[in-house]
């Protein structure tokens, strides 16, 4: 599913270099739960941005799913992720004058799809994660949990080969966080693709596959403990 080879990526020039990856290679196969911790500066966040098609790498190539994207122009980056892929952020990036079904349809915009079956679609996977009575409510009338359900449901719209969770607990207390992680697992047993970014040990234990990074490098690949 995704096949990165010695990714680099710098920025800034000169005296001012910040190389933020070293020469990455990994694999990652489909169907896995992987998490990818590291503390703040070890390069975890510039991966995941690269392996989501949200950003390039300063040299290396990466495939998704087969198809070669390390040197894609920007449009083609779009069109990728749209098609490709899921996101969930810790900071939910609902847009707060859409329900929770328009937010959800929102990536299908992008799409031939017609607008009433992109909100049967919506409402459909809202009721998947348990909020079929939240379909009209907006952000601000749903708890945190609540907003990271849609966020889930959003990412699973255009039907992605690989979700890609950056911190999707931080922003949770902790009996909030377990019932997000287990919608999480649910999806990976249901055959999704995770990627996970996470500096929590007990979050990431819910992973198959650890990948701790430090300064730009991987530093530990380890499959979790049963």
């Amino acid at each position: 599913m995704i096949e990165a080879k010695g990714l680099s990526k710098v920025f800034g020039s000169g005296d001012t270099q910040v190389h933020a990856l070293r020469d990455v290679s990994l694999s990652i196969k489909e169907n896995e739960f992987v998490a990818i911790m590291g503390s703040s500066g070890s390069g975890k966040s510039t991966l995941m941005n690269i392996l989501g098609c949200l950003d390039t790498p300063s040299s290396g190539q990466y495939a998704l799913a087969g198809q070669p994207v390390s040197s894609l122009d920007d449009t083609s980056l779009s069109a990728m992720r749209n098609q490709h892929i899921g996101f969930i952020f810790q900071s939910f990036h609902l847009l707060p004058r859409l329900t929770a079904a328009e937010n959800v349809a929102l990536p299908l915009r992008y799409t031939d799809i017609p607008t009433e079956i992109a909100l049967q679609r919506a409402e459909h996977l809202l009721q998947q994660v348990g909020l079929g009575h939240r379909m009209d409510h907006k952000p601000y009338e749903m708890s945190g949990g609540q907003r990271q359900r849609v966020a889930i449901a959003r990412a699973l719209v255009n039907s992605p080969k690989v979700i890609f969770a950056d911190e999707p607990t931080g922003n949770l207390d902790s009996k909030t966080s377990v019932e997000i992680m287990q919608l999480l697992t649910n999806l990976h047993q249901q055959g999704n693709t995770v990627v996970m970014v996470t500096h929590e040990d007990e979050i990431a234990a819910y992973a198959q596959r650890v990948i701790r990074m430090r300064d730009g490098i991987i530093i530990e690949d380890s499959l979790c403990q049963a």
